[in-house]
Protein backbone atom coordinates (compact mmCIF):
# COMPACT_ATOMS: atom_id res chain seq x y z
CA UNK A 1 0.00 0.00 0.00
CA UNK A 2 0.87 4.04 -0.18
CA UNK A 3 2.24 5.18 2.71
CA UNK A 4 1.81 8.67 4.12
CA UNK A 5 -0.82 11.14 2.93
CA UNK A 6 -0.96 10.86 -0.84
CA UNK A 7 -4.04 12.13 -4.08
CA UNK A 8 -6.38 9.52 -4.32
CA UNK A 9 -6.68 10.72 -8.04
CA UNK A 10 -9.95 12.11 -7.77
CA UNK A 11 -9.14 16.13 -6.68
CA UNK A 12 -8.90 14.88 -2.22
CA UNK A 13 -6.52 12.67 -0.60
CA UNK A 14 -5.65 9.46 1.77
CA UNK A 15 -4.13 8.93 4.43
CA UNK A 16 -2.90 5.78 4.16
CA UNK A 17 -0.88 5.51 7.58
CA UNK A 18 -4.36 6.03 9.61
CA UNK A 19 -6.16 3.22 7.28
CA UNK A 20 -3.54 1.21 7.66
CA UNK A 21 -2.86 1.60 11.99
CA UNK A 22 -7.30 2.08 11.82
CA UNK A 23 -7.87 -0.84 9.98
CA UNK A 24 -5.57 -3.09 8.07
CA UNK A 25 -3.13 -3.69 10.70
CA UNK A 26 -5.80 -4.42 13.69
CA UNK A 27 -8.04 -6.54 11.28
CA UNK A 28 -5.17 -8.93 10.97
CA UNK A 29 -3.73 -8.93 14.02
CA UNK A 30 -7.59 -9.85 15.08
CA UNK A 31 -7.78 -13.10 12.22
CA UNK A 32 -4.42 -14.21 14.55
CA UNK A 33 -2.09 -13.05 11.86
CA UNK A 34 1.20 -10.79 11.97
CA UNK A 35 1.19 -7.53 10.45
CA UNK A 36 4.18 -6.93 8.46
CA UNK A 37 4.51 -3.26 6.32
CA UNK A 38 7.32 -2.37 4.51
CA UNK A 39 8.56 0.81 5.96
CA UNK A 40 8.14 -1.13 9.60
CA UNK A 41 11.38 -3.26 8.71
CA UNK A 42 15.11 -1.77 9.75
CA UNK A 43 16.98 -3.31 7.33
CA UNK A 44 19.72 -2.93 4.86
CA UNK A 45 20.95 -3.42 1.67
CA UNK A 46 18.33 -3.68 -1.68
CA UNK A 47 14.86 -2.76 -1.02
CA UNK A 48 13.70 -4.72 -3.63
CA UNK A 49 15.27 -8.06 -2.13
CA UNK A 50 13.20 -8.45 1.26
CA UNK A 51 10.08 -6.57 -1.08
CA UNK A 52 9.88 -10.04 -3.24
CA UNK A 53 10.68 -12.92 -0.47
CA UNK A 54 7.45 -11.01 1.37
CA UNK A 55 5.38 -10.91 -1.72
CA UNK A 56 6.48 -14.97 -2.93
CA UNK A 57 6.92 -16.36 0.80
CA UNK A 58 4.34 -14.41 3.31
CA UNK A 59 0.81 -17.00 3.37
CA UNK A 60 -1.26 -13.69 3.09
CA UNK A 61 -1.44 -10.74 1.56
CA UNK A 62 -3.09 -7.82 1.61
CA UNK A 63 -3.24 -5.50 -1.02
CA UNK A 64 -4.78 -1.52 -0.73
CA UNK A 65 -5.72 -0.65 -4.80
CA UNK A 66 -6.70 2.74 -3.48
CA UNK A 67 -5.74 5.57 -6.46
CA UNK A 68 -4.39 2.56 -8.55
CA UNK A 69 -0.87 3.55 -7.69
CA UNK A 70 1.70 2.31 -9.93
CA UNK A 71 3.80 0.16 -7.04
CA UNK A 72 1.25 -1.46 -5.87
CA UNK A 73 -0.06 -2.56 -8.76
CA UNK A 74 3.11 -3.81 -9.91
CA UNK A 75 3.49 -5.95 -6.47
CA UNK A 76 0.14 -7.30 -6.18
CA UNK A 77 1.09 -8.39 -10.19
CA UNK A 78 4.14 -10.13 -8.83
CA UNK A 79 1.92 -11.61 -5.94
CA UNK A 80 -0.80 -12.80 -8.16
CA UNK A 81 2.09 -14.71 -10.69
CA UNK A 82 3.67 -16.21 -7.60
CA UNK A 83 0.62 -17.20 -5.12
CA UNK A 84 -2.49 -18.85 -6.17
CA UNK A 85 -4.52 -17.71 -3.26
CA UNK A 86 -4.53 -15.74 -0.12
CA UNK A 87 -4.44 -12.45 -1.70
CA UNK A 88 -6.71 -9.88 0.10
CA UNK A 89 -8.04 -6.83 -1.87
CA UNK A 90 -9.50 -3.19 -0.49
CA UNK A 91 -9.56 0.00 -2.16
CA UNK A 92 -11.49 3.68 -0.78
CA UNK A 93 -14.94 3.50 -1.67
CA UNK A 94 -16.04 6.15 -4.43
CA UNK A 95 -12.63 5.15 -6.52
CA UNK A 96 -13.25 3.51 -9.85
CA UNK A 97 -11.19 0.21 -10.17
CA UNK A 98 -8.98 -0.17 -13.06
CA UNK A 99 -11.19 -2.89 -16.07
CA UNK A 100 -8.31 -5.78 -14.86
CA UNK A 101 -8.94 -5.37 -11.79
CA UNK A 102 -12.95 -4.72 -11.93
CA UNK A 103 -14.02 -8.79 -11.50
CA UNK A 104 -12.23 -9.59 -8.56
CA UNK A 105 -13.32 -9.44 -5.30
CA UNK A 106 -12.62 -6.33 -3.36
CA UNK A 107 -13.27 -5.43 -0.66
CA UNK A 108 -14.33 -1.15 -0.15
CA UNK A 109 -13.79 0.99 2.50
CA UNK A 110 -15.48 4.24 4.05
CA UNK A 111 -12.78 7.71 4.17
CA UNK A 112 -14.39 10.96 5.34
CA UNK A 113 -14.31 14.05 3.22
CA UNK A 114 -10.60 15.09 4.13
CA UNK A 115 -8.93 11.10 3.77
CA UNK A 116 -9.40 9.76 7.20
CA UNK A 117 -11.15 6.08 7.85
CA UNK A 118 -15.00 6.37 8.61
CA UNK A 119 -16.05 3.39 9.56
CA UNK A 120 -12.79 2.19 10.73
CA UNK A 121 -14.75 -0.83 13.23
CA UNK A 122 -17.09 -1.65 10.63
CA UNK A 123 -14.27 -1.96 7.59
CA UNK A 124 -11.83 -3.37 10.06
CA UNK A 125 -14.58 -6.54 10.74
CA UNK A 126 -14.90 -7.20 7.37
CA UNK A 127 -11.00 -7.38 6.49
CA UNK A 128 -10.81 -9.53 9.21
CA UNK A 129 -14.05 -12.01 8.33
CA UNK A 130 -12.04 -12.20 4.48
CA UNK A 131 -8.90 -13.34 6.11
CA UNK A 132 -10.56 -15.49 8.20
CA UNK A 133 -12.10 -17.21 5.44
CA UNK A 134 -9.03 -17.65 3.67
CA UNK A 135 -7.37 -19.26 6.62
CA UNK A 136 -10.46 -21.37 7.05
CA UNK A 137 -10.10 -22.95 3.68
CA UNK A 138 -6.96 -23.13 3.21
CA UNK A 139 -6.93 -25.11 6.50
CA UNK A 140 -9.69 -27.52 5.25
CA UNK A 141 -7.67 -27.93 1.59
CA UNK A 142 -4.56 -27.45 2.47
CA UNK A 143 -4.95 -24.00 0.42
CA UNK A 144 -7.50 -21.80 -0.61
CA UNK A 145 -9.70 -20.56 -2.91
CA UNK A 146 -7.57 -19.44 -6.22
CA UNK A 147 -7.83 -15.77 -6.09
CA UNK A 148 -5.23 -14.78 -8.97
CA UNK A 149 -6.90 -14.61 -12.00
CA UNK A 150 -3.30 -16.11 -13.90
CA UNK A 151 -4.45 -19.14 -12.51
CA UNK A 152 -8.18 -18.59 -12.76
CA UNK A 153 -8.04 -18.08 -16.16
CA UNK A 154 -4.67 -19.35 -18.13
CA UNK A 155 -5.49 -22.98 -18.19
CA UNK A 156 -1.97 -24.80 -17.12
CA UNK A 157 -0.05 -21.71 -15.73
CA UNK A 158 2.26 -21.46 -14.92
CA UNK A 159 3.05 -24.67 -17.32
CA UNK A 160 1.87 -23.02 -20.13
CA UNK A 161 2.48 -25.55 -23.38
CA UNK A 162 4.48 -23.66 -25.89
CA UNK A 163 2.25 -24.64 -28.45
CA UNK A 164 -0.32 -22.16 -26.92
CA UNK A 165 1.96 -19.40 -28.29
CA UNK A 166 0.33 -20.33 -32.04
CA UNK A 167 -2.81 -20.85 -30.90
CA UNK A 168 -2.56 -16.82 -29.19
CA UNK A 169 -1.48 -15.40 -32.38
CA UNK A 170 -4.46 -17.12 -33.87
CA UNK A 171 -7.30 -15.28 -31.64
CA UNK A 172 -5.39 -11.91 -32.07
CA UNK A 173 -5.51 -12.23 -35.81
CA UNK A 174 -9.12 -13.49 -35.34
CA UNK A 175 -9.95 -11.11 -33.06
CA UNK A 176 -8.89 -8.05 -34.95
CA UNK A 177 -10.91 -9.44 -37.89
CA UNK A 178 -14.43 -9.83 -35.72
CA UNK A 179 -13.91 -6.11 -34.43
CA UNK A 180 -13.21 -4.87 -37.81
CA UNK A 181 -16.52 -6.76 -39.01
CA UNK A 182 -18.72 -5.27 -36.08
CA UNK A 183 -17.26 -1.83 -37.26
CA UNK A 184 -18.73 -2.62 -40.41
CA UNK A 185 -21.89 -3.56 -38.91
CA UNK A 186 -23.28 -0.71 -36.67
CA UNK A 187 -23.09 1.27 -40.02
CA UNK A 188 -25.82 -1.24 -41.43
CA UNK A 189 -28.37 -1.87 -38.60
CA UNK A 190 -29.53 -4.54 -36.52
CA UNK A 191 -29.31 -7.49 -38.59
CA UNK A 192 -25.50 -6.81 -40.05
CA UNK A 193 -24.76 -7.25 -36.10
CA UNK A 194 -26.77 -10.08 -35.49
CA UNK A 195 -24.88 -11.68 -38.77
CA UNK A 196 -21.72 -11.40 -36.71
CA UNK A 197 -22.59 -12.62 -34.04
CA UNK A 198 -23.71 -15.51 -35.30
CA UNK A 199 -20.24 -16.55 -36.79
CA UNK A 200 -19.03 -16.23 -32.41
CA UNK A 201 -20.07 -19.39 -32.04
CA UNK A 202 -19.51 -20.33 -27.78
CA UNK A 203 -19.01 -16.89 -25.88
CA UNK A 204 -17.42 -18.45 -23.44
CA UNK A 205 -14.56 -19.05 -26.15
CA UNK A 206 -14.03 -15.68 -26.60
CA UNK A 207 -11.73 -12.68 -25.85
CA UNK A 208 -13.15 -9.99 -23.52
CA UNK A 209 -12.95 -7.25 -25.86
CA UNK A 210 -14.46 -9.32 -29.05
CA UNK A 211 -17.89 -9.61 -26.40
CA UNK A 212 -17.67 -5.82 -24.99
CA UNK A 213 -17.19 -5.36 -28.86
CA UNK A 214 -20.63 -6.74 -29.35
CA UNK A 215 -22.22 -5.68 -26.85
CA UNK A 216 -21.66 -1.83 -27.52
CA UNK A 217 -22.77 -2.95 -31.12
CA UNK A 218 -25.96 -3.95 -30.22
CA UNK A 219 -26.23 -0.48 -28.30
CA UNK A 220 -25.25 1.64 -31.58
CA UNK A 221 -28.15 -0.03 -33.39
CA UNK A 222 -30.38 0.50 -30.42
CA UNK A 223 -30.63 -3.20 -29.80
CA UNK A 224 -31.69 -3.24 -25.86
CA UNK A 225 -33.05 -6.63 -25.68
CA UNK A 226 -30.12 -7.90 -27.84
CA UNK A 227 -28.22 -6.17 -25.12
CA UNK A 228 -29.63 -7.76 -22.01
CA UNK A 229 -29.50 -11.34 -23.55
CA UNK A 230 -25.29 -11.03 -24.15
CA UNK A 231 -24.79 -10.01 -20.73
CA UNK A 232 -26.75 -12.81 -19.17
CA UNK A 233 -24.81 -15.43 -21.63
CA UNK A 234 -21.33 -14.12 -21.15
CA UNK A 235 -19.01 -15.66 -18.74
CA UNK A 236 -19.81 -14.50 -15.37
CA UNK A 237 -16.12 -12.97 -14.63
CA UNK A 238 -16.43 -10.33 -17.34
CA UNK A 239 -20.15 -10.23 -17.05
CA UNK A 240 -19.36 -9.07 -13.39
CA UNK A 241 -17.12 -6.38 -13.90
CA UNK A 242 -18.42 -2.67 -13.21
CA UNK A 243 -18.35 -1.74 -17.34
CA UNK A 244 -20.79 -4.57 -18.09
CA UNK A 245 -23.25 -3.84 -15.56
CA UNK A 246 -23.74 -0.27 -15.86
CA UNK A 247 -23.96 -1.48 -19.29
CA UNK A 248 -26.70 -3.31 -18.66
CA UNK A 249 -28.57 -1.66 -16.04
CA UNK A 250 -28.40 0.74 -19.13
CA UNK A 251 -30.16 -1.65 -21.54
CA UNK A 252 -32.28 -2.99 -19.26
CA UNK A 253 -34.31 0.88 -18.93
CA UNK A 254 -34.06 0.91 -22.44
CA UNK A 255 -35.40 -2.11 -23.24
CA UNK A 256 -38.65 -1.04 -20.43
CA UNK A 257 -36.95 -3.32 -17.17
CA UNK A 258 -36.69 0.08 -14.94
CA UNK A 259 -37.30 -1.71 -11.82
CA UNK A 260 -33.93 -4.52 -13.20
CA UNK A 261 -32.53 -1.64 -14.47
CA UNK A 262 -32.76 0.02 -10.43
CA UNK A 263 -31.77 -3.65 -8.91
CA UNK A 264 -28.40 -4.38 -10.91
CA UNK A 265 -27.34 -0.33 -10.67
CA UNK A 266 -27.82 0.18 -7.03
CA UNK A 267 -26.16 -3.46 -6.60
CA UNK A 268 -22.83 -2.22 -8.00
CA UNK A 269 -23.23 1.03 -6.21
CA UNK A 270 -22.82 -0.89 -3.02
CA UNK A 271 -20.37 -3.91 -4.39
CA UNK A 272 -18.18 -1.25 -5.90
CA UNK A 273 -18.88 2.31 -4.57
CA UNK A 274 -20.24 5.99 -5.95
CA UNK A 275 -19.19 6.53 -9.25
CA UNK A 276 -20.73 9.42 -11.77
CA UNK A 277 -20.91 6.34 -14.68
CA UNK A 278 -23.29 4.25 -12.20
CA UNK A 279 -24.98 6.80 -10.57
CA UNK A 280 -25.92 9.03 -14.33
CA UNK A 281 -27.41 5.97 -15.27
CA UNK A 282 -29.20 5.58 -12.17
CA UNK A 283 -30.36 8.96 -12.48
CA UNK A 284 -31.99 8.31 -16.24
CA UNK A 285 -33.31 4.77 -14.35
CA UNK A 286 -35.67 7.65 -12.05
CA UNK A 287 -35.58 10.17 -14.69
CA UNK A 288 -37.94 7.86 -16.70
CA UNK A 289 -39.80 6.71 -13.94
CA UNK A 290 -40.96 10.42 -13.04
CA UNK A 291 -41.83 10.96 -16.51
CA UNK A 292 -44.14 7.45 -16.69
CA UNK A 293 -45.40 8.54 -13.46
CA UNK A 294 -46.57 12.33 -15.21
CA UNK A 295 -48.08 10.77 -17.88
CA UNK A 296 -50.28 8.14 -15.57
CA UNK A 297 -51.15 12.30 -13.73
CA UNK A 298 -49.84 10.65 -10.44
CA UNK A 299 -48.17 14.25 -9.26
CA UNK A 300 -46.85 13.07 -5.60
CA UNK A 301 -45.20 9.96 -6.86
CA UNK A 302 -43.72 12.07 -9.72
CA UNK A 303 -42.27 14.96 -7.83
CA UNK A 304 -40.64 12.03 -5.46
CA UNK A 305 -38.94 10.65 -8.34
CA UNK A 306 -37.90 13.92 -9.96
CA UNK A 307 -36.47 14.75 -6.24
CA UNK A 308 -35.01 11.22 -6.45
CA UNK A 309 -33.59 11.55 -9.92
CA UNK A 310 -31.83 15.32 -9.35
CA UNK A 311 -30.35 13.43 -5.96
CA UNK A 312 -28.86 10.50 -7.58
CA UNK A 313 -27.59 12.81 -10.47
CA UNK A 314 -25.67 15.29 -7.62
CA UNK A 315 -24.74 12.10 -6.16
CA UNK A 316 -22.48 11.00 -9.29
CA UNK A 317 -21.20 14.62 -9.93
CA UNK A 318 -20.40 15.08 -6.69
CA UNK A 319 -18.51 11.25 -7.00
CA UNK A 320 -16.22 12.76 -9.75
CA UNK A 321 -16.64 16.99 -10.25
CA UNK A 322 -14.65 16.13 -14.10
CA UNK A 323 -18.05 14.18 -15.43
CA UNK A 324 -20.21 16.96 -16.34
CA UNK A 325 -22.76 14.48 -17.39
CA UNK A 326 -24.54 13.54 -14.41
CA UNK A 327 -24.39 17.54 -13.54
CA UNK A 328 -26.34 18.59 -16.67
CA UNK A 329 -28.94 16.17 -15.98
CA UNK A 330 -29.23 17.51 -12.06
CA UNK A 331 -29.36 20.73 -13.18
CA UNK A 332 -31.62 20.23 -16.00
CA UNK A 333 -34.27 18.58 -13.39
CA UNK A 334 -33.90 21.73 -11.23
CA UNK A 335 -36.05 23.63 -14.12
CA UNK A 336 -38.25 21.04 -13.82
CA UNK A 337 -39.91 21.54 -10.33
CA UNK A 338 -42.32 23.79 -9.49
CA UNK A 339 -39.91 26.44 -8.23
CA UNK A 340 -36.55 25.81 -9.74
CA UNK A 341 -34.59 24.60 -7.05
CA UNK A 342 -31.59 27.49 -5.84
CA UNK A 343 -28.56 24.66 -5.97
CA UNK A 344 -29.65 25.43 -9.65
CA UNK A 345 -27.24 28.71 -10.02
CA UNK A 346 -24.58 27.19 -7.51
CA UNK A 347 -24.23 24.27 -9.73
CA UNK A 348 -24.21 25.89 -13.24
CA UNK A 349 -20.59 27.75 -13.66
CA UNK A 350 -19.31 24.00 -11.85
CA UNK A 351 -20.97 22.17 -14.61
CA UNK A 352 -19.78 24.51 -16.92
CA UNK A 353 -16.14 24.41 -16.13
CA UNK A 354 -16.04 20.32 -15.81
CA UNK A 355 -17.28 20.26 -19.05
CA UNK A 356 -14.91 23.28 -20.53
CA UNK A 357 -11.85 21.33 -19.14
CA UNK A 358 -12.61 18.30 -20.85
CA UNK A 359 -12.83 20.51 -24.22
CA UNK A 360 -9.98 22.25 -23.39
CA UNK A 361 -7.70 18.81 -22.89
CA UNK A 362 -8.52 18.12 -27.02
CA UNK A 363 -11.06 14.72 -26.57
CA UNK A 364 -14.10 16.29 -26.57
CA UNK A 365 -17.14 13.91 -27.57
CA UNK A 366 -20.70 13.81 -28.87
CA UNK A 367 -21.84 14.59 -24.64
CA UNK A 368 -19.49 17.30 -23.90
CA UNK A 369 -21.12 19.14 -27.03
CA UNK A 370 -24.39 18.14 -26.01
CA UNK A 371 -23.84 19.33 -22.94
CA UNK A 372 -22.66 22.81 -23.59
CA UNK A 373 -25.90 23.04 -25.45
CA UNK A 374 -27.81 22.35 -23.02
CA UNK A 375 -26.38 25.01 -20.83
CA UNK A 376 -26.93 26.98 -23.87
CA UNK A 377 -30.79 26.48 -23.65
CA UNK A 378 -30.69 26.88 -20.14
CA UNK A 379 -29.17 30.39 -20.19
CA UNK A 380 -31.08 31.48 -23.19
CA UNK A 381 -28.74 31.60 -25.38
CA UNK A 382 -29.47 30.70 -28.71
CA UNK A 383 -26.33 31.64 -30.44
CA UNK A 384 -24.53 29.65 -28.52
CA UNK A 385 -26.78 26.77 -28.90
CA UNK A 386 -26.55 26.85 -32.52
CA UNK A 387 -23.14 26.38 -32.53
CA UNK A 388 -22.52 23.36 -29.85
CA UNK A 389 -25.14 21.53 -32.20
CA UNK A 390 -23.30 22.06 -34.92
CA UNK A 391 -20.31 20.88 -33.24
CA UNK A 392 -22.03 17.86 -31.81
CA UNK A 393 -23.19 16.44 -34.72
CA UNK A 394 -19.12 16.96 -36.16
CA UNK A 395 -18.04 14.29 -33.76
CA UNK A 396 -18.91 10.34 -33.86
CA UNK A 397 -22.46 9.36 -32.01
CA UNK A 398 -24.39 6.62 -31.27
CA UNK A 399 -28.03 6.84 -33.00
CA UNK A 400 -30.12 7.21 -29.59
CA UNK A 401 -28.04 9.80 -28.53
CA UNK A 402 -29.60 13.13 -30.49
CA UNK A 403 -32.66 11.65 -29.31
CA UNK A 404 -31.43 11.84 -25.76
CA UNK A 405 -30.64 15.24 -26.40
CA UNK A 406 -33.78 16.00 -27.99
CA UNK A 407 -35.83 15.01 -24.87
CA UNK A 408 -33.88 16.94 -22.73
CA UNK A 409 -34.35 20.24 -25.05
CA UNK A 410 -38.29 19.17 -24.93
CA UNK A 411 -38.22 19.19 -20.89
CA UNK A 412 -36.35 22.56 -20.83
CA UNK A 413 -38.62 24.05 -23.26
CA UNK A 414 -41.60 22.68 -21.62
CA UNK A 415 -40.02 23.92 -18.21
CA UNK A 416 -39.81 27.43 -19.66
CA UNK A 417 -43.26 27.41 -21.30
CA UNK A 418 -45.20 26.52 -18.35
CA UNK A 419 -43.44 29.60 -16.54
CA UNK A 420 -44.80 31.59 -19.33
CA UNK A 421 -41.52 31.95 -21.77
CA UNK A 422 -42.49 31.04 -25.55
CA UNK A 423 -39.32 29.06 -27.00
CA UNK A 424 -40.04 28.65 -30.45
CA UNK A 425 -36.48 28.42 -31.36
CA UNK A 426 -35.55 25.30 -29.10
CA UNK A 427 -38.09 23.42 -31.31
CA UNK A 428 -36.15 24.07 -33.76
CA UNK A 429 -33.38 22.61 -32.27
CA UNK A 430 -35.68 19.58 -31.14
CA UNK A 431 -36.33 18.77 -34.58
CA UNK A 432 -32.72 18.99 -36.07
CA UNK A 433 -31.49 16.23 -33.55
CA UNK A 434 -34.76 14.00 -34.15
CA UNK A 435 -34.32 14.37 -37.95
CA UNK A 436 -30.33 13.37 -37.31
CA UNK A 437 -31.85 10.29 -35.16
CA UNK A 438 -31.70 7.10 -37.18
CA UNK A 439 -35.35 6.12 -38.51
CA UNK A 440 -36.83 3.70 -36.55
CA UNK A 441 -36.76 0.98 -39.04
CA UNK A 442 -33.48 0.60 -38.38
CA UNK A 443 -33.98 -0.19 -34.37
CA UNK A 444 -35.21 -3.37 -33.11
CA UNK A 445 -38.90 -2.30 -31.23
CA UNK A 446 -37.43 -2.01 -28.06
CA UNK A 447 -36.05 1.62 -28.55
Amino acid sequence: MPFGTKSDGMGGTVNFDKVYHQIIKPAIEQAGLEPLRADEEVIGGFIHKPMFERLILCEYAVADLTAANANVFYELGVRHAVRPWSTVMLFAQGGRLPFDIAPIRTLPYQLDPVGNPSAAETDQSALTALLNEARRTAGEHERGPIDSPLYQIVEGYPAIDHTKTDVFRNKVAYSEAIKKKLAEARTQGLAAVQEVAVTLGDLSNQEAGVLIDLLLSYRAVNSWTSMTELVERMPRPLADTALIQEQYGFALNRAGRGQDAERVLTDLVKRRGPSSETLGILGRVYKDQWEAALVKGDRRVANALLDKAITTYLWGFEADWRDAYPGINAVTLMSMKDNIDPRQQQLLPVVRYAVERKVSAGTPDYWDYATLLELAVLADDEIAADQYLGLAFTTAYDSFAPTTTARNLRLIRESKERRGESKNWIQELEAELLAKANPPAKANGNS
